[in-house]
């Protein structure tokens, strides 16, 4: 089957090459797909460029997310889920293949049913910033009533994280950095898009919720946005973390503001998160998706013959949206 790899860490267009690499058999609790369009996330850059570990395989093929159509299962795996398309997350975790091929054997339950109205585009673009966005927003209960700020509106967990949140029955306001940013917050159903640079987000939050704040933060840069966080957070509410800029990267935290706040710090790692909390996310990621008002922002679809613009993009900013590979 035809696959991106790299043997070596280093630049997209240096290390990543394509090829001809043997087919798996998928083993005992396992299905194969055949991937129609696998999608790169943050952490894909990370891993080939060394970010946090060396080569952990001689050879990886890479990326987390994908969706496909299941051919084959193995032992344990239900005949019935023969011809199911799927969206898939961390397909390459703990694994040297991932969805930059034409076909992944993983997990069977890593291969989510994606509904009929969805497209594979757009299921290559859930798996882990879907799961992160719903590790942020519900880890702590329903949100129905609620309000909720997300940084980073226009990201891929923050696009993800408005339309699970507005799905729930939040109010959510949402920071961005420029008017494109804010165009595609407010048609993913934001209800206040501040401009992080030129508005105080602080206190037009304050004034938008009778100055009783948010119940829940989604965080993309906790150490920049922290005490931004705390002038607008309710008593007892939750700021979620879920990125970081350096493998080394610290923050100083001032205890009496945060304790008077009665805060909860929650740090979000989703390839850690229990197997069966992932299972529950991805039946609400579902659930929202069924309804329509699921839609990422899908930034540029590029052939896998040119997977090294497409980690560049990642890796640089270039686009705003999901970088998709299809195969």
């Amino acid at each position: 089957m035809k696959a991106a790899f790299y043997e070596t860490q280093g630049p997209a267009h240096e290390v990543l090459k394509i090829g001809e690499v043997s087919k798996p058999t998928p083993g005992p609790d396992e299905v194969l797909v055949r991937i129609s369009v696998s999608g790169i996330n943050p952490t894909d850059i990370k891993a080939r460029t060394g970010f946090s570990a060396k080569m952990p395989y001689p050879r990886i093929i890479p990326h987390q997310d994908g969706a496909g159509v299941i051919e084959a299962v193995g032992g344990n795996v239900s005949s019935e889920r023969l011809g199911e398309r799927v969206w898939l997350y961390e397909a390459q975790y703990g694994r040297a293949t991932g969805t930059a091929a034409e076909f992944v054997a993983v997990p069977a339950h890593q291969a989510v049913r994606l509904p009929d109205n969805v497209s594979f585009e757009t299921g290559a673009s859930l798996g882990i910033p879907a799961l992160t966005a719903h590790r942020c927003l519900f880890s702590d209960g329903d949100l129905k009533g609620c309000r909720v700020l997300i940084h980073g509106g226009a990201g891929a967990v923050g696009t993800a994280a408005i339309s699970l949140a507005k799905w729930a029955g939040a109010w959510v306001a949402t920071t961005v950095s420029n008017a494109k940013q804010a165009e595609i917050a407010r048609t993913r159903g934001a209800d206040l898009v501040l401009n992080r640079s030129t508005d105080d987000v602080a206190r037009t939050i304050l004034a938008n919720t009778e100055n009783l704040g948010v119940d829940h933060i989604v965080d993309v840069a906790l150490k920049e946005n922290f005490d931004t966080n705390l002038a607008c957070l309710s008593q007892g509410g939750v700021i979620s973390a879920y990125a970081t800029n350096s493998a080394t990267e610290e923050i100083s935290v001032p205890l009496l503001k945060a304790m008077t706040h009665g805060c909860v710090l929650r740090f979000v790692y989703i390839y850690n998160v229990p197997r069966e909390l992932k299972q529950a996310s991805a039946a609400d990621i579902n659930a929202c998706l069924e309804t329509g008002n699921y839609s990422p922002v899908i930034g540029l679809n590029l052939p896998l013959e040119q997977i090294a613009d497409a980690h560049y993009a990642v890796e640089y900013s270039e686009v705003i949206g999901k970088v998709l590979v299809h195969l």
